[in-house]
């Protein structure tokens, strides 16, 4: 029987693959345990020879990406715990006894090498993803999944098997990092860290910062609705609600009486936070994201039924019509010469344009609740 799993995927790696299976098959030694390497490959190089020369099975993925080349060799993994980590030197597997003995003192389901709080040796890390990249991106996976960790992006992890298959991993790339960060988290599994030593890679880098960097804030804020829609919505219609307001009013703030343009700008930022927010429903109701919980965003998902929208956005809607109704009524019975206000022409077709928005959105949210 397997004890644990190493699973390495690899591209080109044939300058370090064989010092990393060395040093993994010291620690499977020093821990006493039956371990199997798993290289996840899609080398067009010798690293595949290299590898099985080695003793480590080699698998190549029918399909490429980062993330699939592990969900590739997880497949195949017979261990009863799945350690990982990359095939170019810069994680020493020789680390490998630290991280698990660390993990079952604290009973965890998984245990990540923490590079920030480690020791970064020169020219191992670049200084953007040092000092910018990873801990902006740790701060993101942290305030958005709870996930409590100083190095969310580090690639040298061990996990329970038992644990990894409650995940449900999905992602092909470089984001399939984050992504397994997201669903622990979501599913309250113990994460614990021990610092490690993270060294200068031996081989060509693959990681492109930019585009790699842009592919985890993406992955992290689409399936974070409440942080990217219903917040920043709330915010601009608790500015705009009050604004158009106290502007339609004519209502004196600081001795200066809101006017017209204030008019203008509170129903833009009223409309525009309504319509933002709402499509933190709209992803609530035609996608699953990992981890969401905001009460108010989920309770309005609750809440809603289409009959209840219609009568919210037909009410809106009826008073801005009877108002632009009077208003028009008023400029016919003056002979039309009593035009009315710039004012009075906004207030009603405010009311007539959110009126409209909420009750089509309530039909498209009331249709894809039912996908």
């Amino acid at each position: 029987m397997t004890d644990i799993s190493l699973v390495i995927p690899t591209m080109n790696e044939e300058e370090g693959i064989g010092e990393c299976i060395d040093r993994a098959q010291n620690a499977f030694e020093e821990l006493g345990m039956d371990g199997e390497i798993i290289i996840s490959d899609s080398s067009s190089d010798r690293t595949p020879e290299i590898a099985r020369d080695k003793g480590a099975k080699v698998v190549e993925p029918d399909k490429p990406g980062y993330g699939y080349a592990y969900q590739y060799g997880f497949e195949r993994a017979e261990g009863d715990l799945i350690a990982m980590g990359d095939g170019d030197t810069t994680y020493d597997f020789e680390e490998l006894p630290e991280l698990i003995q660390k993990m079952k003192a604290e009973n965890a389901d998984m245990v990540m090498g923490s590079r920030l709080d480690g020791d970064i040796k020169p020219g191992s890390m670049p200084k953007l993803h040092k000092y910018i990249g990873n801990p902006l991106l740790t701060k993101f996976l942290n305030k958005f999944y709870g996930a409590g960790v100083s190095d969310a992006h580090s690639g040298m992890r061990v996990i329970k098997k038992e644990s990894l298959e409650k995940l449900d991993l999905k992602t092909d790339g470089m984001e399939f990092a984050s992504e397994m960060i997201m669903e622990a988290g979501a599913r309250d599994l113990k994460i614990v860290e021990k610092p490690i030593i993270y060294h200068e890679r031996e081989g060509e880098a693959t990681l492109h910062s930019f585009k790699d960097g842009w592919r985890h804030v993406k992955f992290m804020l689409k399936n974070a609705p409440s942080y990217l829609f219903f917040w920043p919505g709330i915010i601009l219609a608790s500015i705009g609600m009050p604004l158009t307001v106290a502007s339609t009013l004519g209502i004196n703030v600081s001795g200066v009486e809101l006017g017209v343009n204030s008019q203008i700008a509170g129903i833009l930022l009223l409309i525009t936070g309504y319509q933002i927010s709402s499509f933190s429903a709209f992803s609530h109701a035609i996608s699953n994201p990992i981890k969401e919980d905001n009460r108010l965003s989920k309770k309005f998902v609750s809440l809603f039924t289409l009959e209840r929208g219609l009568i919210a956005g037909g009410t809106i809607f009826g008073l801005g019509a009877i108002y632009s109704a009077f208003l028009v009524w008023s400029w016919y019975e003056s002979g039309f010469s009593n035009v009315p206000t710039a004012k009075e022409g906004l207030s009603s077709f405010a009311g007539i344009l959110l009126g409209f928005q909420i009750i089509f959105n309530s039909f498209f949210l009331s249709i894809a609740s039912e996908k």
